[in-house]
């Protein structure tokens, strides 16, 4: 391991940009296995919005190119969620040399809860979040206005959302590789915790829609997720004590 950490930047560097590649070659494979089914994988994003909208309303297409070019982005959608343990994996084999020897037979539980963190954060924004913000936003129609979403603009939107919530989930994974690298304790997260619920509330306004609904749907769980991410800086630690 001591070599290991004693690699030249560039041997470093030539490494990540392995684990990249084979990180796209993995969302690649996920993009073709999956294209066979974008029209039901687009139906299934849809839904939450059709679902709420009303009956003279349906999403539309404003250009030739549009429909299909937005179901490209559907099936890169489903490859990048499909690739996601591909992709933590990755990420687990560049940092192991610097984790210790019995640390890195955990790359198996490892890629499964950071792949569990992520799913969970993209349901959340799909089955708690949409249907109550899609609800907000459709109340600003009137006798006068319908709501005619365009299929490019829907997407870009729950695709935003979704990996943003998958991601925001992922914070205590992110604190427990912090916290072996020595860089958070379990006492210093405590003492921080009222500028982390600051920064958490900025965080959920700048992702959300701009509701106070929405903000709130997402600051609480990540609320939640620090006060776990302080339980796990505690694990850290009592495993460092008695190594």
């Amino acid at each position: 391991m001591e070599e290991e950490k004693k690699l030249p930047i560039n041997d470093h560097l030539e490494e990540l940009r392995w684990r990249l590649i084979k990180c796209v070659i993995a969302v690649a494979v996920g993009f073709v296995a999956t294209y066979a089914f974008k029209e039901r994988i687009f139906e299934f994003l849809v839904e939450p919005l059709v679902k709420v909208l009303p009956e003279d309303s349906h999403l539309i297409y404003t250009s030739l190119p549009e429909a299909f070019i937005t179901y490209l982005k559907v099936a890169f959608f489903a490859g990048l969620v499909l690739a996601a343990p591909v992709i933590f994996y990755q990420i687990w084999k560049f940092v192991m040399p610097g984790l210790y020897e019995n640390e890195r037979r955990y790359v198996v539980p490892f890629m499964l809860i950071a792949t569990f963190f992520f799913l969970t954060g993209v349901s959340f924004a799909y089955f708690v979040l949409f249907p109550y913000g899609f609800q907000f936003f459709l109340g600003f129609q009137t006798d006068s206005i319908a709501a005619m979403p365009a299929m490019k603009d829907y997407l870009g939107f729950v695709m935003k959302l979704m990996i943003a919530f998958g991601l925001s989930f992922e914070l205590p994974v992110v604190m427990f590789f912090l916290a072996k690298m020595g860089l958070v304790s379990p006492e210093g997260l405590k003492k921080q915790r009222k500028y982390a619920i600051l920064i958490v509330f900025i965080v959920a306004a700048i992702l959300t829609p701009p509701d106070i609904i929405s903000q709130i749907m997402l600051a609480i769980p990540l609320l939640v997720l620090y006060e776990l991410s302080i339980w796990v800086t505690y694990f850290v630690r009592k495993r460092k004590e008695t190594a």
